[in-house]
């Protein structure tokens, strides 16, 4: 009876909107009001429900039976809201698979700074401008901040390991020209002169002086003992000394038997070399002479202090004079000094019991202990040494017609100072 007077009322509702109350029997009151308002009150106003009893051999469609509004044509595959009744937006020409949220309502933003700009893509490398010191040799203190290398491309050359670049040519001419001391100009030459001597005397060119007793010892021999002595001084500066030298001897118990004293002018030429003029006069018991002395004196390689000298008397004879020796530090205060010297002659003179060629020659050794006081610039060295002599050809005849010996062996004690 119910199921009769359902089907009834579908058949006199032409509205699916009733469906909802299928097998409901509504009063006639609700029945006009839900005819009226069936669209805005029924969440399935329009939609086509499927008959109960209706077959169910497919799957479930969840918009099955929905009357779906008609929505914008765009292909299935590609709308991910196919039928969605999405507010109005802009029209666009570009196909809807380009656009996914084509018809949303999107958030407003901001605007975007940028809009318009041909922005470079975020992984492709950005291009660099031009940089304007390519190639160009730059000082330190610049840096090109568009490379990483703050130097790319900078010609560095000794600040970064390598050699400096020659110049590209010759200095030009106008380098030459002007004054020596572009000074002279602004404080007069005579000014900048005395100025320039002032600060060369306050760097090297001060007066400077040495004493050095180079040797005073005794000479214990066979048959006889003697007593010698070598000393020297000097004053001046780098380039230019006054230079006195004074040796002689003679035997214990008798008179002197030689002494000479020279005056040298002292002249650099080299680091290592000086050239020496000057005169030398020999105070002789019965043979005093006067002689023009010229020579050499310095540091050879290797240390060695050489020194060579002509010697032209007032009577035309000429000789010459040699000596060398050699400071080997064993300790720094203990020292061994092995010495030579050779005398030659150009010519016999008899009154000097000295014979042409080779005369005479010495070689010995001293070994000294300086003494190095706190205080004070002097210098005390005490030493022992032994010394050879020996005199050839004219002047070994000379000692054996005066029954002098021709050579001899002596046991040297001595001291060496200089301040």
């Amino acid at each position: 009876m119910k199921r009769a007077a359902m089907i009834m009322l579908a058949g006199s509702v032409a509205s699916p909107a009733l469906s909802q109350h299928e097998g409901h029997t509504p009063a006639p009151a609700e029945q006009a009001q839900h005819q009226g308002a069936a669209e805005a009150a029924d969440r399935h106003a329009g939609h086509d429900m499927p008959q109960e009893g209706a077959p169910a051999d497919r799957p479930a469609d969840p918009h099955s039976g929905h009357n779906m509004r008609p929505a914008q044509a765009a292909p299935v595959t590609t709308d991910p809201h196919p039928g969605h009744d999405m507010p109005a937006s802009e029209p666009s020409n570009a196909p809807a698979v380009a656009d996914p949220h084509a018809g949303h309502v999107m958030p407003q933003q901001e605007a975007d700074p940028h809009a318009g700009h041909n922005m470079p893509e975020e992984a492709a490398p950005v291009e660099q401008p031009a940089d304007p010191h390519a190639g160009h040799r730059m000082g330190l203190a610049q840096t090109n901040p568009v490379t990483a290398d703050p130097h790319g491309g900078h010609d560095m050359g000794a600040a970064r390991g390598g050699a400096p670049n020659p110049p590209a040519g010759p200095p030009p001419q106008e380098a030459f020209s002007g004054l020596e001391h572009a000074a002279d100009a602004f404080y007069g030459t005579s000014e900048m002169a005395a100025a320039r001597m002032a600060l060369g005397n306050q760097h090297g060119n001060m007066p400077a002086y040495r004493i050095l007793l180079d040797r005073l010892e005794a000479q214990l021999g066979e048959g006889r003992d003697s007593y010698a002595w070598d000393a020297q001084a000097w004053y001046g500066g780098d380039i230019d000394k006054l230079w006195l030298k004074s040796e002689g001897g003679g035997e214990f118990g008798d008179g002197l038997e030689e002494v000479e004293v020279q005056a040298l002018w002292s002249r650099a030429i080299d680091p290592w070399f000086d050239l020496q003029l000057g005169v030398r006069q020999d105070l002789q018991p019965g043979a005093d002479r006067t002689y023009f002395v010229t020579g050499i004196q310095g540091l050879a390689p290797y240390w060695f202090e050489v020194e060579g000298f002509a010697f032209v008397s007032n009577k035309g004879d000429v000789t010459l004079r040699f000596e060398g020796e050699y400071d080997l530090r064993l300790t720094q205060a203990l020292i061994l000094q092995p010495r030579t010297e050779f005398d030659l002659a150009l010519q016999n003179i008899p009154e000097l019991q000295i014979g042409s060629g080779l005369s005479t020659a010495s070689i010995g050794a001293r070994l000294r202990y300086e003494f190095l006081p706190s205080s004070g610039p002097a210098v005390i060295a005490p030493y022992l040494g032994v010394q050879y002599e020996r005199a050839f050809g004219n002047t070994a005849d000379f000692y054996r017609a005066a029954d002098e010996d021709v050579e001899g062996l002596s046991v040297l004690v001595g001291v060496r100072t200089w301040f």
